[in-house]
């Protein structure tokens, strides 16, 4: 089984992010969640993630990565030269999850909100948990 991605659903750039991995994730590795839905909320609780995180999750074998390294480790898995971003993990978590939140705050003035959750097309759908 591959890597679950939980993220914001009603999230303009995150969205755009889901689109993203989509397209660079041609093996299907990841599977999505808006962190609205039941199957996010079910999660959140079977992995005690606490419901105030502002941050991508990812779940991958057993384990649950936020913020800056489940970014890396999400890009990891792509196809064509975005691995190389994984080298950015010998910054000190600090650092990194610095610049993150630094980010994540201000997603919403930047990119804008939705006022429902993504949703994805016919060929999209399997890769989403319900």
């Amino acid at each position: 089984m591959g890597g679950i991605i939980l993220f914001d659903g009603v999230c303009n750039f995150c969205d755009s992010t889901v689109q993203f991995i989509i397209k660079h994730d041609q093996a299907g590795y990841f599977q999505f969640a808006s962190l609205q839905s039941e199957a996010g909320q079910s999660l959140l609780i079977q992995y005690h993630i606490p419901k105030n995180i502002d941050s991508v999750i990812l779940i991958e074998q057993g384990k649950v990565s936020v913020e800056s390294t489940a970014a890396l480790n999400i890009c990891r898995k792509f196809d064509g030269l975005w691995p190389c971003f994984y080298a950015f993990i010998l910054v000190p978590p600090f650092i990194r999850n610095a610049l993150y939140r630094l980010f994540a705050k201000q997603r919403y003035r930047l990119f804008g909100k939705k006022s429902e959750c993504l949703l994805p097309t016919p060929a999209q759908r399997q890769r989403f948990l319900s």
